[in-house]
């Protein structure tokens, strides 16, 4: 029996060690149930988190194979744990088994898909929350606290709607930035599929509300379609969305969420809205209400210090500094306002003063409004007179309205706030010196495009307040943006010297007194669509006005009142396409500018030529223009703005012109003429000779055979011409002060240049060169020669743009035209399909050039030939590269070469480039990389683990139908997204 032993411990250890395995699992049985339970639940959870929605980005073939083994997990464990039944040991040992196996694999299934979740949250983080400018208040401990109730209410199930309420101008705008931001620096782990910022304003517009939010969601909105129909768009679209979250900015009464296309009750939704009165909130029915405070003392003075700068703290100014910040009362427009008007004043005198100002200033009504205004009013009173007059005015626009500078300027000019003895382009540079000074007064901000400005509704309110109440010369009445369909009688006053019914819906004007407005200087009345007559017994109450503003209204003709206003300075009618013919404007003595852009007019204007102050004449896109008489233009003896541009009407020379009509001759008679943009009929004849007018004017676009011309970056002095022989003129007067010159299907262009070679005059201005459909002839050689033996023609030209122009390389349309490109800063190629080198030998560098654009050019393979031995960087320079539909280019650069500038590079439909002049030592200068995902992976590197891992953060797909273009010749497309 000894000797069996061992033997029959050998053969029943086995079978006691499955015996106890089937016992374990048995007694597991019901946990392993708990547990499995547990995790299917949140599979399920993470399937619905990881949607449809998802499936375009670069991992979907790892997303779509994750949901499929997900969905038979789900499906086989659900199997299991409905067909349970009673069982014995065995049976339930070998069912544990089973669920043990498949909550593993669960187990395993949620880890990844919260790795994908991760990746699409990555993916997708400039997508599910947009970036708003502005400041944050995260270092104010009271801001923070509340962005702290603000997340509690986002997270808590029970909140749906939280209303952020408080006096204007205590921060509940920057508070709510702050959110947006914060949850887009932590879009990975934030819960929304979506957030959307808009701004409701006080004078409440669902269209314009609904075209913030449209623009969001990538819905285009049409001009003719309901409010109705686009919130039915907006609804169905937010329906698809997991979950979103609305921030509404700025709401002034109960607004029907229903109207706008917003769903309510949409399952992990939420909806923002800040509000200066707690009853809208409660209206808006809200389940968290949260009042914005003002700021503590402590954290009141930082701010002001922040604004006021160092002298605030020092010895003699802290005391009385303090004290005018405890008046602003904690509020953060009030401080910034205050503290920036206080700023670099030393005197302590300037500081008691500003005190005294803010503790005496006790309106009769203590209201929410005026504990704004007062200490605004501190801020309006340190201007001087001008500055004051040149504020208030910007508050006779609509609230939230982008203005634009030109404008406003010219509204200051006409009014008489700039000295009448400096000429046009000087009263314009006061004007935005002007405008950059209210600017740093924090009295106005940068609108929502490039070149406006915009006024903070509290202080547009604040400078309302101020005219409205006064009696001195700025007594105003602003009803702009109100969406009013009439004005009443008793809305006017002989008080007013300024009216704004702009951007309503008005169809008639009241009639009124004669002279009842006496005083009033300014009246405007654009964007009415609706109005058809400025009646005669509306503008007789208004024998004063210098402005009278018409534009974009459907007025046909202008009344014998209008007539009658002998100090009127500046008449607007832009966009009024009903308007085809005007009177005589003989009687308007005091006129200077007149602008007439949009308008159907088909002749040019009457009396002009008797008006001794006339300056500024627009007949921009006036298409239906056919002409001028003659000896009309020439008799404008104080014009200093003539613009024609996208006018029907082309100018002729002399001998050539149709009887009658007036001749480019006319426009050399016009001394004091600074600004010219007009169209010739194609002919040489402009350029035999010379014009010497033309190099006094400051600015022209001078369009030869051409209508119109999109920008250049140096556009000043602009010459374009099109469809002559170019050998046969002599433009060497011309080019000598022109910055820019566009040349269009011209002959005889290698003719013209060697003349220019050959000739003494370097053109320093010249900086800007387009050709466009033109043919260069092939040397045949010589290339070196041609080049270092002449003179570069254009030393100076930093802009070179050439399109369907017929050349094999750069460098022989260098050698041909005689120019070296030291000084290129841009290069853009586009339909050149014979080229095939960009440049061909190494002498053909370009040191200085930043950007460089080649676009549609089938037959290039390289942008350098290659040649044995060292070689210099090609593009030492070049900051942006952008490569477009290139199907045969295989390089940029030799073998190893790095463009050590490189930022940002772009390459669309290059199927044979797989190198870019990228090394790991360079890769960290690269901000962003956009090109197709199957190009990316393809792409070789020197050392592709280091590289890769720096540029992938860089890399940006382009979208599945590729990247919008933006023209620069017409049908050819400048790459931008």
């Amino acid at each position: 029996m000894e000797c069996l032993s061992p033997f029959l411990g050998e053969i029943l250890r086995p079978m006691c060690d499955s015996m106890c395995s089937r016992v374990g699992n048995a007694i597991r049985f019901k946990s392993n149930v708990q547990a499995l339970n547990s995790v299917m639940e949140r599979l399920v959870e993470l399937r619905g988190n990881i949607n449809e929605d998802h499936k375009d980005k670069s991992f979907s073939l790892k997303l779509m194979g994750w949901q499929r083994k997900s969905d038979e997990v789900i499906t086989e464990a659900r199997s299991e744990l409905d067909e349970r039944v009673p069982c014995g040991m065995s049976l339930k040992s070998r069912l544990s088994r089973k669920l043990v196996t498949i909550l593993n694999e669960a187990r395993m299934l949620e880890k990844e898909g919260l790795d994908l979740l991760d990746m699409i949250a990555v993916a997708t983080a400039h997508e599910r929350v947009e970036h708003v400018p502005g400041v944050s208040v995260l270092h104010q401990t009271t801001a923070s606290n509340m962005l702290g109730k603000i997340i509690d209410g986002l997270r808590s199930s029970e909140v749906q709607k939280i209303g952020i309420w408080g006096m204007g101008g205590v921060g509940k705008t920057t508070l709510v930035r702050t959110l947006n931001n914060k949850l887009h620096e932590e879009t990975a782990t934030q819960p929304f599929g979506l957030v959307i910022f808009a701004t409701a304003s006080k004078d409440f517009d669902p269209r314009t509300v609904q075209k913030q939010i449209a623009e969001r969601l990538d819905i285009d909105t049409r001009l003719e379609e309901t409010v109705e129909r686009l919130a039915r768009r907006i609804y169905a679209r937010l329906e698809k969305q997991t979950n979103f979250l609305l921030i509404l900015d700025d709401v002034w009464k109960d607004i029907d969420l229903d109207l706008l296309g917003i769903p309510e009750e949409k399952k992990g939704s939420k909806i923002i809205l800040t509000s200066r009165s707690l009853d809208v909130c409660r209206s808006m029915r809200t389940n968290l209400d949260i009042r914005v405070d003002c700021l503590c003392e402590e954290e009141a003075w930082e701010l002001f210090c922040q604004n006021a700068g160092e002298v605030a703290r020092s010895e003699r100014i802290e005391r009385s500094a303090k004290a005018v910040s405890r008046e602003c009362g904690g509020l953060p427009l009030a401080i910034i306002t205050v503290g920036t008007a206080m700023r670099g004043k030393t005197d302590v005198k300037l500081w008691e003063h500003a005190l005294e100002q803010l503790s005496r200033s006790v309106p009769c009504f203590r209201s929410i409004e005026e504990k704004v205004f007062l200490p605004l009013k501190l801020s309006y009173d340190f201007l001087e007179e001008k500055l004051k007059s040149c504020f208030l005015m910007c508050a006779l626009f609509p609230e939230d309205y982008s203005i634009d500078v030109k404008e406003l300027v010219m509204y200051w000019i006409a009014e008489g706030f700039m000295d009448e003895q400096d000429s046009h382009e000087e009263s314009m540079n006061e004007g935005i010196t002007i405008v950059e000074s209210l600017k740093d007064y924090c009295l106005l901000e940068d609108g929502w495009r490039s070149e406006t400005v915009k006024m903070h509704d509290v202080v547009r309110d604040f400078a309302i307040w101020t005219m409205s109440s006064s009696q001195d010369d700025c007594h105003s009445l602003v009803l702009s943006g109100k969406g009013l369909q009439e004005i009443r009688q008793d809305k006017f006053a002989p008080s007013l010297r300024r009216v704004s019914l702009m951007h309503n819906n008005l169809e008639r004007l009241p009639g009124l007194s004669e002279k009842y407005c006496m005083e009033a200087s300014t009246l405007l009345l654009q964007e009415n669509y609706l109005l058809q007559e400025a009646s005669d017994g509306f503008l007789q109450a208004f024998p004063a006005l210098r402005i009278l503003n018409l534009s974009g209204t459907c007025v046909n003709s202008l009344p014998h009142s209008c007539l009658q206003l002998s100090k009127l300075h500046s008449l607007f009618l832009r966009g009024c396409t009903n308007l085809t013919e005007l009177p005589s404007l003989e009687t308007l003595a005091k006129l200077e500018l007149l602008d007439l852009h949009g308008s159907r007019i088909k002749e040019f204007p009457k009396g002009l030529e008797k008006l001794e102050s006339f300056k500024h004449l627009d007949l921009s896109g006036t298409v239906h223009l056919k002409t001028i008489p003659a000896g009309i233009v020439s008799r404008l003896s104080s014009l200093e703005t003539l613009n024609m541009k996208l006018s029907n009407y082309h100018w002729s020379v002399k001998g050539e012109e149709q009887e009658g009509q007036a001749t480019l001759e006319e426009i050399a008679y016009l001394d004091c003429l600074q600004v010219l943009s007009i169209s010739l009929i194609c002919s040489p004849s402009f350029l035999k000779k010379s014009n010497p007018w033309i190099k006094r004017l400051k600015k022209f676009q001078i369009n030869v055979g051409f209508s119109y011309v999109l920008p250049m970056i140096h556009d000043e002095r602009t010459l374009a011409i099109s469809s002559l022989n170019l050998s046969q003129v002599s433009m060497e007067w011309l080019l000598a002060c022109t910055t820019s010159v566009i040349l269009n299907s011209c002959q005889g262009l290698q003719g013209m240049m060697k003349k220019l070679v050959t000739g003494s005059k370097t053109f320093v201005n010249l900086k800007s060169l387009t050709i466009v459909k033109t043919s260069i002839n092939s040397s045949g050689g010589g290339i070196e020669k041609a080049t270092t033996k002449s003179r570069d023609t254009l030393p100076f030209l930093e802009e070179l743009r050439l399109h369907e122009v017929n050349f094999v390389s750069l460098s022989e349309l260098q050698a041909q035209l005689g120019l070296r490109l030291v000084a290129l800063k841009l290069l853009l190629v586009s339909k050149c399909n014979n080229l095939k080198t960009l440049v061909e030998i190494d002498m053909f560098t370009m040191p200085n050039l930043e950007e460089m654009e080649i676009s549609d050019c089938d037959s290039l393979h390289h942008l350098r030939q290659t040649i044995d031995g060292p070689q210099e960087p090609l593009l030492p320079k070049l900051r942006v590269m952008k490569l477009r539909n290139l199907p045969e280019l295989e390089s940029v650069c030799y073998e190893k070469e790095t463009w050590e500038c490189l930022e940002q590079v772009k390459v669309m439909n290059c199927g044979r480039l797989y190198t870019l002049p990228i090394s790991s030592k360079t890769c960290g200068r690269i901000k962003e990389i956009k090109g197709a995902v199957s190009w990316w992976k393809h792409l070789r590197w020197d050392d592709p683990s280091s590289t890769l891992k720096t540029l992938d953060p860089c890399f940006k797909p382009l979208r599945l139908l590729g990247e919008e273009m933006a023209p620069i010749f017409g049908e050819h497309y400048l790459w931008d997204s």
